[in-house]
């Protein structure tokens, strides 16, 4: 939520806002909505006095980057001139009142996905054994028993995988100095999946230590850088960056009975690739979704979880020109 004052400046935004945009309250302050976002089409020639909503829009923000909101703005009452612009991330008008079966539909979704994951390997593995039990050559046998060994192994990784997200033990964050862990990182991604990559690296030097679990983060950072090469495989010049910034004023909303969480520490993975895919978008970090045709769709939610688990976030957009891929970790520091 922003709130403007009659002389069209902004006087105030809520933590949320702060998160969508990318930009403190402080620095939004005085400013011009305009100057934060781009206006919806119409909105200029909305008529003095009335509320205005524009649904399902895909608009530019100043911090650089697009994001798909629906943009409502009501007149505030008893006070004459001032407004209050509600900004609901991702078409959140498309799933109002509709919550609970989204969930549902979700987890069967995910069921069914995972399901389905299983399914294609057991069909060759039972494939190769009707043909084992129908009497083969040396040669061949050889080859099926490797196949069916592969597939169970396939089974195995996938459940492993779906039993990392669904971990529920509590992580334990610590103060760590960031740039070790990122090193260690880079030089375990230079040694593997990123041999035909440049990895380049904007870090701020001044930055605090950050609360993080150390494995977790690692495994977060790995799971980005490799997700970031796969996206420039058909770039002629692939290139990754790691960046490090001190964000003032980010915070994530209070939840009950515990004040507002700081999240000034930001570590940005960005690529040259062309992007997810627009349908899938803004669903990246659910179970199961994935623009690539052999992805399981399960990075990503592992991501995301480790991250909360953290008490950070993660965002993913599309920023800069040329438009490049930004996976954006918002995270808390250590006490001082």
């Amino acid at each position: 939520m922003v709130l403007v004052n009659p002389a069209g400046l902004i006087a105030y935004a809520n933590s949320e806002a702060e998160l969508l945009l990318n930009i403190s309250e402080r620095a939004m302050q005085g400013q011009e909505l305009g100057a934060i976002l781009a206006l919806p089409a119409g909105y200029r020639d909305r008529r003095a006095g009335l509320g205005f909503a524009a649904y399902d829009s895909v608009i530019d923000i100043a911090r650089g980057g697009r994001v798909r909101i629906d943009f409502i703005e009501a007149m505030v009452a008893d006070h004459p001139g001032w407004r209050i612009i509600t900004l609901h991330h991702g078409g959140a008008s498309r799933r109002l009142g509709q919550a609970d079966r989204v969930a549902a539909r979700s987890a069967v979704g995910a069921a069914a996905m995972l399901a389905h994951e299983i399914k294609n390997p057991l069909s060759g593995i039972r494939g190769a054994a009707q043909l084992l039990a129908d009497g083969v050559d040396a040669g061949d046998s050889q080859e099926l028993t490797t196949l069916i060994v592969t597939e169970v192994d396939r089974i195995a990784a996938l459940i492993d995988r779906m039993q990392d997200f669904t971990d529920t033990r509590p992580l334990a964050p610590a103060p760590h100095n960031i740039y070790p862990m990122l090193d260690h990182a880079r030089r375990v991604a230079l040694a593997g999946f990123a041999r035909d990559v440049l990895i380049d690296e904007r870090f701020d030097p001044s930055l605090p230590e950050v609360l993080i679990d150390r494995d977790a983060m690692l495994q977060v950072v790995l799971n980005l850088l490799k997700n970031a090469c796969e996206a420039t495989n058909r770039q002629a010049d692939r290139r990754v960056m790691l960046t490090t910034a001190y964000r003032h004023g980010m915070a994530l909303p209070a939840s009950p009975g515990k004040p507002r969480q700081r999240l000034p520490i930001e570590l940005c993975v960005i690529d040259n690739g062309p992007g997810a895919p627009a349908d899938i978008a803004d669903h990246l970090f659910d179970p199961f979704v994935s623009g690539k045709p052999e992805g399981q769709g399960l990075g990503l939610a592992l991501v995301d979880k480790l991250v909360r688990d953290m008490g950070g976030i993660i965002q993913y957009a599309r920023e800069g020109a040329p438009e490049q891929t930004v996976f954006r970790l918002l995270l808390p520091a250590a006490a001082r």
